[in-house]
């Protein structure tokens, strides 16, 4: 195509508009041609891959991808809520709705899709919704301020986002799915009963196999409810509909651009339409040449690439896509990539399930050995890896690539394992040898200067962590000191941070981030990342820099993770545990008699835990002032079950009652406990005592354990009884008691002043240089100088310690935060139910209704994106 072309209009700006714009940008076309763009929407181009973030605080401001200074500079014409209305093919020219007519020598179409929503009674009525724009987020916002129950039409991608925003607004939420499973696409069965079972858990309800039949409306015309295909009725004041999308073509059709039988703008290799070679489709409005509308946004940004060439009489052509995606949907982790159900035929499948975690992988395996796909739900770490590895054989056992950690995998890949041509971001098409030229040629260093520099990591997001572990090891491999800074907002890792806050006694987040954050991070909100780390750094010095001592007092209270804002562990209906601290496992009749009778009074479930302690679950949120109330009367204090902080020290009976006991195990333990309850640290912290050699209280799985010996007391460290069990190592043995505890005080508070954020003893001592032997020396022999100081903020802890319950019950301002809904702060949450088993209760979720499947083709009206 001629370079003499003028003008060139293109109709939508959403995100693949966007990417159109910034591609004629790149190959200097702005400056040789006439750009004008009509826009429907009220707002530019934004990111509606991260639509739903506006629910978690994202502002419409914060989502947008269009920088007015671009527009600006490249002398872009943009007409914002003024859609095309009219194409006159002959005359070349497009008519806007405000009546602007524009002549165009190229004109590009990127109309988008728009929601199904299913040819159902009253779907129109007071109450329904789709969920696509901004603009439908803000009013479904609105319109639940006055609902209690919602449902959703759909259970796609967008489908299980928008449930989890009405749940998040405080309805009680429903998922209707036509399909047989969540997800039908992108998961195969076993993939989508993990997520099910996830998210049932999460107390959403979910119905498949069922399609909606009507919705019913009550005398005002407003929903009331649905009614279901095999005869059942939902009571719901709020419908979502996410029932897939359509291509929206119907602006090429009145100008007779040819179209497909199932709709979308026919286009050809380089995106030009069949009907008019001036004419260019890209995005959810075009029919590729392979026959397929693609709903993802990378195939589009291809798409946008591609004709931004062909105008610059580049040879480009779009020829398919890869559809890999990787989302966190409810907070899950579900992906997909490659051929992921084994549509090639003639291949294995490699599934490791744990149904108990919600963990699925699977990976699709030719006979050849060559990675063709797979799944993962609950555990996407190995996405970019084995995505990057797809159409290849890995240079590992498929085996060693689905299994977790401590599971007998025999090797885990990195990305440096990848050859360069292995696509890293699919979405921008981005190769790893791109990734590694912009690091050694073009001088990046950072994630933020690589996404400038080739666009990687600049969509979805999925591939951000195998663009950073790639740029670090390019770096080291050059002798580059790598940016091991703890997130975006600070260069400084946790254990740097530590140390500027206890020197410089900085008492509050703000202050941290205003006078040490990245330059480009002061004055803003910090990140998810840093904001509870240093929340918990504040917290184990506050009495030492002089900061407030409770994690609710001020600016603390924004800083922490979700248990502790009500100090309380939350549960999967809804519900929260009640768990008073127990020292060593020993209690009172009397003390057992008050849990009983709380129990008895709230209808709590009560069980005792393998940490020697009775934890109450099913109290409402409202609730738990009153049963603390009753608790810290009797005498008992929080068991921090909530908190990054020591949960318990277990003991054996020891010498007093059992018969081979050589020491008061007991007595230790409930010392041990009483000392550092209440000691915030990057990971949670457990203990034990064992009264003799037969280590019945099991201390050498935990992350300080203690052994009784004739000559004292045995101290191991380091051990972790979890997901990744690892055996503890011994420290120091035969040690008397004061030097027992003066040896734990020190290791603590190294542990604490040196781990990574949210890393357990266990995987720190792994890590850090020298490991046992150094951690040895520094505690036991005092090499780097610092066991005074150890010792003296454990002295301050211990001297400052108040129960977190008992000073959050004399303070009627952090009691205000308890209630289900801040604007109905005497509505308890409707989706806190019970029903009886074994003389108790456990939570009352919803069954999984199946019903039949029709023949016809069900999984295009999924919502794809």
């Amino acid at each position: 195509m001629s370079t003499d072309t003028s003008t060139i209009v293109l109709i939508g700006h959403g995100m693949v508009g966007q990417r159109f714009l910034e591609a004629l940008a790149e190959r200097g076309l702005t400056g040789t041609h006439r750009v004008v763009v009509l826009c429907e929407e009220p707002r530019p181009a934004y990111d509606r891959v991260q639509l739903t973030s506006y629910f978690s605080g994202r502002t419409p401001e914060e989502l947008s991808l269009t920088d007015l200074a671009f527009i600006e500079e490249h002398g872009i014409e943009l007409y914002v809520g003024d859609p095309a209305v009219a194409v006159d093919r002959e005359a070349r020219e497009v008519t806007a709705r405000s009546g602007l007519v524009v002549g165009y020598d190229v004109l590009v179409l990127a109309t988008g899709s728009y929601p199904f929503v299913p040819p159902v009674p009253n779907k129109d009525a007071e109450g329904c919704f789709v969920y696509r724009t901004i603009e439908d987020l803000l009013a479904i916002e609105e319109y639940a301020r006055r609902s209690t129950t919602g449902a959703v039409v759909g259970g796609g991608l967008l489908g299980l986002e928008a449930a989890g925003a009405l749940k998040g607004l405080g309805l009680t939420s429903h998922i209707v799915e036509f399909a047989p499973r969540l997800m039908p696409v992108q998961v195969d069965e076993g993939g989508g009963a993990a997520l099910l079972r996830t998210i049932e858990e999460m107390g959403l309800s979910v119905h498949t196999g069922v399609g909606t039949q009507e919705i019913v409306v009550g005398d005002d015309g407003a929903v009331t409810g649905m009614r279901l295909s095999d005869g059942s009725e939902l009571s719901t004041d709020l419908v979502v509909f996410s029932a897939g999308v359509r291509p929206r073509d119907q602006l090429a059709r009145d100008c007779g651009l040819s179209v497909g039988e199932r709709g979308g703008i026919a286009v050809d290799e380089q995106c030009r339409t069949v009907s008019d070679p001036r004419v260019f489709a890209i995005g959810e409005c075009a029919l590729a040449a392979d026959g397929r509308v693609y709903g993802l946004v990378a195939p589009g940004y291809e798409q946008a690439e591609t004709v931004a060439a062909t105008i610059a009489e580049d040879e480009s052509s779009f020829t398919g896509a890869d559809l890999s995606t990787k989302l966190k949907l409810l907070g899950v982790d579900v992906a997909s990539f490659g051929d992921a159900h084994g549509t090639a035929g003639d291949c294995l499948d490699v599934v490791y399930s744990d149904s108990r975690s919600g963990l699925y992988k699977k990976l699709v395996i030719g006979r050849d050995g060559t990675l063709l796909g797979g799944i993962l739900v609950g555990d996407a770490e190995a996405y970019g890896t084995l995505k990057a590895f797809t159409g290849s054989v890995p240079p590992v056992s498929p085996e060693s690539l689905v299994l977790p950690a401590g599971a007998g995998a025999p090797v885990q890949l990195g990305p440096s394992a990848l050859l360069d041509d292995a696509i890293i971001c699919s979405c921008n098409n981005v190769r790893k040898g791109t990734i590694r030229e912009a690091v050694t040629e073009h001088h990046c260093s950072t994630v933020p200067e690589v996404k400038k520099c080739t666009k990687a990591g600049t969509t979805c997001g999925s591939c951000v962590k195998v663009l950073g572990q790639l740029i670090n090891a390019e770096l080291e491999a050059s002798g580059v000191e790598v940016d091991k800074g703890l997130c975006g907002c600070f260069t400084q890792t946790r254990e740097e941070l530590y140390e500027i806050v206890l020197a410089l006694r900085v008492t509050s987040y703000r202050e941290l981030l205003d006078r040490h954050g990245r330059e480009d991070a002061r004055g803003g909100d910090g990140c998810e990342v840093c904001k509870p780390t240093v929340g918990s750094i504040i917290a184990s010095l506050a009495p030492t820099i002089g900061a407030g001592t409770h994690v609710l007092d001020g600016e603390q209270a924004a800083l922490q993770d979700t248990n502790d804002h009500f100090l309380a562990n939350l549960q999967k209906n809804g519900s929260y545990s009640v768990v008073p601290r127990i020292p060593g496992g020993e209690i009172a009749p009397e003390k057992l008699i008050v849990i009983g009778e709380i129990a008895r009074d709230f209808g709590l479930y009560t069980k005792i835990t393998g940490g020697q302690r009775i934890d109450m679950f099913g109290a409402r949120v409202e609730q738990l002032p009153v049963i603390w109330a009753r608790l810290v009367d009797a005498g008992f204090e929080s068991g921090h079950a909530y908190g990054k902080s020591l949960r318990t020290v277990k003991s054996c009976v020891g010498q007093t009652w059992c018969r081979y006991g050589v020491q008061d195990s007991v007595r230790m333990a409930i010392d041990l406990e009483l000392r550092y309850r209440g000691l915030r640290s990057p990971h949670k912290l457990k203990s034990a005592v064992s009264g003799c050699q037969r280590e019945c209280a099991e201390a050498q799985s935990k992350d300080f354990g203690v052994i009784a010996t004739a000559g004292g007391w045995n101290l191991y460290v380091g051990g972790n009884g979890g997901a990744t069990p690892r055996h503890a190592d011994l420290l120091a043995q035969d040690l008397s008691d004061a030097e027992l505890i003066r040896l734990i005080d020190r290791f603590l508070m190294f542990y604490i002043r040196t781990a990574d954020r949210l890393e357990r003893t266990s995987v720190w001592l792994d890590r850090v240089p020298g490991g046992l032997d150094h951690v040895r020396d520094v505690v036991v022999h005092d090499s780097l100088g610092i066991c005074d100081e150890l010792e003296s903020l454990m002295a301050a802890h211990v001297a400052h310690y108040r129960d977190e319950w008992a000073e959050t019950l004399d303070d009627p301002e952090k009691l205000a935060r308890f209630v289900s809904f801040v604007n109905a702060p005497d509505t308890p949450d409707p989706v806190v139910a019970f029903v009886p088993e074994r003389d108790q209760i456990k939570p009352d979720l919803p069954l999984l209704h199946i019903g039949l499947r029709p023949a016809d083709d069900l999984l295009e009206g999924t919502a794809t994106r």
